[in-house]
């Protein structure tokens, strides 16, 4: 019973909710070996049951940490850890709003943590082990171009935003694009699972006479600001303010700014474009092109067929989390909405994360409706392995929005094989990430290169 108690209290928190709200950083030893980088490691919940379990830390530039938890095998979300710590080689990890804990000692070289996992009065023993923190695609100082530390204003919110431009080594005025993360606290290189995609992505296009600019998320890294009460506009003023950083640099063409988004960030790429004269191009990378509401069904459905969930069951969780949604987006005082799910037996964590900005902002937002106020050339691209925003459910509507706005210079194309992160997967599920050795598949960096040089090629 308690192994079952633990499995469904994990997914419980996991799987209804896609939003998850960021909570403190934690903090290191200042000597012995830093927690960051990727985790891994597999709770025995019985003889024949198992679930594995990750943790990704980032480390600031003050030595604090933030991070996130993965339970892998039930395909849902990272959370954000509320706390992380580490004092004398004892580690503790925690996700307060699921009342999951991770304590543990980390061995002299750094490489693992032997220690049990709570959860609800439940302790499970769980043995972390490092990921090796190169990928192959990964580039190796010194590099072929400059590299500089840059941090800018977004005065309307009083938010400093800081993150690393790469330039060409010679020329100029250089074409450029800004990349933008996808959901949850992300760094500027958008880590995830020991991999590093945007570092792995501006070192391709910086390689190919491009200027790359990438940013920590607010909150995280180098940036201020409160990521927990932001929401998809917000940031898109994030990347207004960046867009309006590259236009005031004398080696970037300020006619040739473009913006790369991945996955939330190809919501936030388009309204920052509608926003914004000065926007060139758009790239959409596993972009949604359908209200939020309908990601999280598709998310949960697939997760739960993954597990052999029974149609009724199925049917029987996507009508609880329709009637969640249907108070968020009904009741606009925040009081009300909490109370009404407290009444439909919702648990507090879920009403917390139900009631921030950026979910009510994400499960009432649809994608078209912007879309259609997009004027520049859009490349949108999606791999047919994933999982997490169906090719096959958002291409067609990013595409019909476009051209129900008039928009003739768009490109929308699937690549066979990819997965969410576009590495070349076998199932294109969540548990493969950190197993790929690949960061980005060639197709998909090639395939963005070509598109972004067809577009800022001077005439």
């Amino acid at each position: 019973m308690k192994t079952m108690r633990t499995s469904r209290l994990i997914v419980t928190m996991l799987c209804p909710l896609l939003a998850v709200v960021p909570a403190q950083a934690g903090s290191g030893d200042a000597k012995g070996p830093s927690l960051a980088g990727a985790w891994l490691g597999t709770v025995q919940l019985s003889p024949t049951t198992s679930v594995r379990i990750a943790f990704d830390i980032q480390a600031k530039p003050d030595g604090s940490l933030s991070g996130t938890f993965l339970s892998l095998d039930q395909n849902g979300p990272p959370a954000a850890l509320s706390r992380i710590g580490l004092v004398r080689g004892w580690v503790t990890m925690e996700v307060s709003s699921a009342g999951i804990r991770f304590e543990g000692m980390l061995n002299a070289e750094g490489s693992a943590i032997t220690g049990h996992l709570t959860q609800k009065g439940v302790s499970l023993e769980l043995v972390m082990k490092r990921v090796p923190a190169l990928r192959p695609q990964e580039p190796a100082r010194p590099y072929p171009y400059l590299e500089e530390e840059v941090a800018y204003q977004n005065t309307r919110d009083a938010v400093t935003l800081a993150g690393t431009l790469t330039l060409p080594p010679a020329g100029g005025p250089f074409p450029a694009v800004l990349l933008i993360t996808g959901s949850g606290q992300e760094d500027r290189n958008e880590t995830v699972y020991g991999h590093r995609p945007f570092l792995v992505l501006a070192d391709y296009l910086t390689r190919r006479g491009l200027a790359v600019l990438r940013v920590d998320d607010r909150g995280v890294g180098g940036s201020t600001g409160d990521f927990s009460q932001a929401s998809s506009e917000d940031f898109a003023r994030d990347v207004l303010a960046g867009v309006g950083y590259l236009a005031g640099r004398k080696e970037i063409d300020p006619q040739r700014i473009g913006l790369i988004g991945h996955s939330e960030g190809g919501i936030i790429a388009p309204l920052a474009a509608v926003d914004a004269n000065d926007v060139a191009f758009v790239v959409l990378m596993a972009g949604p092109g359908v209200p939020g509401d309908l990601i999280i069904e598709g998310q949960i459905a697939g997760l739960l067929k993954a597990q052999g969930a029974s149609q009724a069951a199925i049917d029987a969780t996507l009508g609880a989390q329709r009637r969640l949604v249907e108070v968020v987006k009904t009741e606009t005082d925040p009081n009300m909405a909490r109370e009404k799910l407290r009444n439909l037996g919702y648990t507090e964590a879920q009403i917390q994360t139900a009631t921030s900005a950026w979910f009510r902002f994400f499960v009432t937002h649809d994608p078209q409706e912007t879309l259609r106020q997009v004027k520049c050339p859009v490349l949108a691209l999606n791999g047919t392995l994933d999982t997490q925003v169906s090719a096959r459910v958002n291409l067609p509507a990013i595409e019909q929005g476009l051209r129900e706005g008039g928009n003739t210079h768009f490109v929308v194309k699937e690549l066979p094989g990819l997965n969410h992160l576009f590495q070349m997967a076998q199932t294109g599920n969540i548990d493969e990430y950190a197993q790929i050795e690949e960061t980005i598949a060639p197709l998909a960096l090639e395939t963005i290169a070509q598109w972004i040089e067809a577009q800022t090629k001077q005439k």
